[in-house]
């Protein structure tokens, strides 16, 4: 058996190919979008990749089962579970099979067996893993148990998804409820059994995930909370409590995983080359997105573009903030990202309407620049406490709630775009988050929306408490 790790550090999401050496034969599971490095992969080893499976329908990234199954054939193995509401509804376009409690399957000699583990998610569903190609008695005992995202490093799956994200009301409590359940279930299998999860660390499918990719049945019911609590009320109370907000793009990934994602065209952006081809694109994209660093941004920019930095955030910012439906133009440094890298990360998430990319070289030329100012704590504290300036915070809930600074306005982010008329007119508006890099996001699109007077605070609020200046935990402004 050959078992290879792949990981989206923009997306925290792991997938995995699974081989049998004897036959020639490899499955991915919960294939990404980015098809070619499973395919490449195999091809590397000898292999041949003859199917995909899913443990459930996902909410951050666009799947690649689909796009596996037209172009290469794969048979899909893909969960029976949950009602009728979360069933798969692009199956008969090629093979598949439905698979449920109890189910077995084999690629080569790798045994598949499906268990049923509701609570992330209704028809959610884990395989556990047995390489019977020994011949001897490890033949029935399997090796590990890929878990999706039931079971993660340290933490579970969120149960609220579909309420929060989707908007179906009254799921959360029960997907809590069953993640209860299905932790009893799983506790009764053998210690030694590795656990390989579908996230990591900075996923919005759980709230504390670890970093480490893999661990161990054992280790798990040892540290990780969800099993060391008894008692179903305070399991459920403790999952449900802290969650992190989910991106809006998790309602259209949810559906367009449901109904089949877009296979993806080969195509090939426009590079802009001169300033008087940008100066005519300018006139007709909706969307400018530049993904430089903040220094650069703040120094000079596009009018009406978003900052967006290419960061391990990146993705999931893009799809939160941006318009699926309007094409867009990228401005980037070609000499730190490479155009193809920026194109398969929003295709990881269905942004499939990049129409021109402008190089910095290019941008550089223009003779007009939107620029503000970046200034530290100790600056702007004057400024603050004598009310000249007006403070946005822009960090979650959970983050505002363990102090912030005196008469801020809290809004987060993600929610910022439907906000802007809540924002103070009258003063130079300061944004604040927790390190300086959501802010910055923040500030670009208040310039886009023609509030321009902002300054961003440098180091945000942990460069604020560092200097020890006074902030509050009251939640009057909440």
């Amino acid at each position: 058996m050959l078992l290879k790790y792949f990981y989206d550090e923009k997306l925290a999401h792991a997938s995995y190919l699974v081989g049998c050496q004897k036959e020639g034969v490899a499955i991915v599971i919960d294939p990404s979008r980015y098809i070619e490095q499973y395919i490449e992969f195999a091809k590397k080893e000898g292999m041949e990749v003859i199917a995909a499976a899913e443990t459930h329908i996902h909410a951050d990234f666009l799947s690649g089962s689909r796009e596996l199954s037209t172009l290469y054939h794969a048979n899909l193995y893909v969960s029976d579970e949950g009602d009728c509401d979360w069933k798969y509804q692009y199956l008969n376009e090629g093979r598949y099979k439905l698979v449920r409690e109890g189910t077995e399957f084999k690629v080569g000699h790798i045994k598949f067996n499906v268990i049923h583990t509701p609570g992330h998610t209704p028809e959610s569903i884990s395989f556990l893993v047995t390489d019977t190609s020994q011949n001897n008695y490890t033949n029935d005992k399997p090796i590990g148990i890929f878990t999706g995202d039931f079971i993660f490093v340290g933490d579970i799956g969120r149960p609220d998804l579909l309420e929060t994200a989707v908007g179906i009301k009254d799921t959360a409590k029960i997907g809590a409820k069953q993640l209860f359940d299905s932790i009893q279930k799983i506790k009764i299998l053998p210690d030694y059994l590795q656990i390989w999860p579908s996230h990591g660390a900075g996923s919005a499918c759980g709230k504390a995930l670890g970093a480490i990719p893999t661990s161990t049945l054992g280790y798990e019911k040892m540290f990780n909370w969800a099993f060391r609590c008894n008692e179903e009320s305070d399991f459920i109370s403790t999952l449900l409590t802290g969650q992190p907000e989910p991106p809006k793009y998790f309602s259209l990934m949810k559906n367009l995983n449901k109904y089949g994602p877009p296979i993806r065209k080969k195509r090939k952006s426009t590079a802009i080359n001169t300033v008087e081809e940008l100066q005519e694109i300018l006139k007709s994209v909706y969307q400018i997105v530049d993904i430089r660093d903040v220094e650069s941004f703040a120094a000079g920019h596009i009018e009406k573009s978003i900052n967006i930095p290419y960061n391990n955030s990146f993705t999931t910012w893009c799809g939160w903030l941006l318009d699926y439906k309007k094409e867009t133009l990228i401005i980037l440094d070609e000499e730190k990202v490479k155009v193809e890298a920026v194109i398969r990360e929003f295709e990881s998430i269905g942004l499939d309407n990049i129409i021109a990319f402008a190089p910095l070289k290019v941008i550089q030329r223009l003779d007009r620049f939107e620029s503000y100012k970046e200034k530290t704590s100790i600056e702007l504290y004057p400024h603050i406490k004598g009310g000249s300036v007006k403070v946005i915070d822009v960090r979650s809930k959970k983050e505002w709630e363990e102090g912030h600074l005196h008469d801020a306005i809290h809004i987060t982010l993600g929610n910022l775009f439907e906000q802007l008329d809540y924002i103070p007119k009258d003063f130079p508006i300061v944004l604040q988050c927790r390190t300086g890099l959501r802010s910055a996001i923040a500030a670009s699109i208040l310039q886009r929306a023609g509030i321009k007077e902002v300054v961003n605070l440098k180091g945000g609020f942990l460069a604020w408490k560092k200097e020890k200046l006074p902030y509050t935990t009251s939640n009057l402004n909440v």
